[in-house]
């Protein structure tokens, strides 16, 4: 129960710091992605926002091995790049792109309304179906000539 109610705060916050960083904003995300166009720098503050409280998040908790809560942390990221991270990464970038919107940002945005949000959690939801069985046709081990 105490998890679930920081789980909610802490998502409240989350869902408040994309409303108030313009990020549910479709024209500010496409307009970061615009370098030779009308360009907005201003996304580099959110998402230095984001990395760097996080990057010291990570630092403090090698020093201890559980949370405040009791729960084991999750292991470091895997540092070397491997397909199933640049397909993903490329997939999710193409419909960031697209849309303005990546899963965050497009929840919170559901109240807004408007076509353009439902399309894009239409087409996020089928992805996340769908990506099971891209992960495993994509570890099948490739047969030998």
């Amino acid at each position: 129960m105490q998890r679930n109610v920081f789980a909610f705060i802490a998502g409240g916050f989350f869902g408040a710091g994309l409303f108030i960083s313009g990020m549910t904003d479709t024209n500010k995300v496409q307009g970061w992605l615009d370098v030779f166009g009308n360009w907005d720098p201003t996304l580099a503050f959110v998402m230095g926002g984001a990395i760097i409280p996080m990057a010291i998040a990570w630092r403090l908790t090698k020093a201890h091995q559980t949370a405040m809560l009791g729960t084991v942390f999750p292991p470091p990221p895997e540092p070397k790049l491997g397909r199933n991270l640049v397909v993903g990464s490329v997939m999710f970038g193409m419909g960031w792109g697209l849309s303005g919107l990546c899963p965050g940002p497009s929840i919170a945005a559901i109240s807004y309304g408007g076509t353009g949000v439902f399309v894009f959690l239409a087409a996020m939801l089928t992805g996340m179906a769908f990506a099971p069985a891209m992960r495993r046709l994509m570890d099948r081990p490739v047969p030998a000539e």
